[in-house]
């Protein structure tokens, strides 16, 4: 069964359009999801908008979005207001320009989406794109209404279709001096410096996702399975704090580990 298409238009190079499809490239939901539930009788919980100072429940009618000013006031916006200032969507993913596929720092980016064909009338369009960006190497940037708000998306050739990855705007991106600020200058140099190389070196390798496990989501999915049970669960131990050790003597000891193969290696190997 085809997969549900989040969103369909058209995408446009000049004058060069086709029908596409949005289709979601990665999901939480499969992960473990839980419901919030009264514990006396196992039901299931739900959530109630309450005035904060009365305390007393608010029909859906009265329930409207504010904007805190900060001076202690706050501005009312009704639905329709909101509705007005949406962006309007005539569905067309208009490209205004190409660049080189690593010229976009991937710390804007948010969200990859399937970007794929949509008709079979537009197919040798849709290849002619692909083909042509595969061929230069380069990504488009283009913008559309998504989700009922304007998005930039990095369109980016891959096997038959197209990844369309949506950007972060720029405000949306913090900058990183303050998160950096307290970072000492320091220069690092001489056998130090030569070891870390060197442990750099031995564990280069090539990222494989499927050597890798989500062993807090295994977890639960064995918690869940002894309950289910009726088995005692036992608290984890807890670990002892990190030890502060001698630089020099854990990048020899790490040097020396390096020789070894990689946990990616060992599960591929087995």
């Amino acid at each position: 069964m085809a997969p549900r298409a989040n969103w369909k238009g058209i995408l446009k190079i000049a004058e060069l359009s086709c029908p596409v499809a949005l289709y979601t490239a990665a999901s939480t939901s499969d992960r473990i999801s839980f419901h919030m539930v009264n514990r006396a009788t196992g039901n299931r919980m739900r959530r109630e908008f309450v005035d904060a100072e009365s305390g007393k429940p608010v029909p859906r009618d009265d329930q409207v979005k504010g904007y805190d000013t900060g001076g202690g006031e706050t501005v009312i916006l009704e639905p329709d207001e909101i509705a007005a200032a949406l962006p309007e969507s005539d569905k067309t993913l208009a490209v205004s320009d190409f660049l080189d596929c690593g010229q976009i720092d991937r710390l804007y980016f948010d969200k990859p989406y399937y970007l794929a064909s949509a008709d079979r009338s537009g197919d040798e369009a849709f290849a002619l794109i692909r083909e042509g960006m595969r061929k230069t190497s380069v990504a488009a940037i283009a913008q559309t209404v998504l989700f009922r708000r304007m998005r930039t998306l990095l369109i980016r050739a891959h096997g038959d279709g197209l990844i369309a990855t949506t950007l972060n705007f720029d405000y949306e991106v913090r900058a990183p001096a303050e998160a950096f600020a307290d970072i000492p200058a320091r220069k690092i140099k001489g056998e130090m410096l030569d070891l870390a190389k060197h442990i750099i070196k031995t564990k280069t390798g090539r990222f494989d996702p499927a050597a890798f496990d989500d062993r807090y989501e295994a977890a639960l999915a064995e918690l869940v399975k002894a309950k289910a049970a009726g088995k005692k669960i036992k608290p984890a131990a807890r670990r002892d704090k990190a030890k502060v050790v001698d630089l020099m003597a854990a990048l020899r000891e790490s040097a020396e580990l390096a020789q070894k193969p990689s946990r990616a290696a060992r599960k591929k190997a087995g």
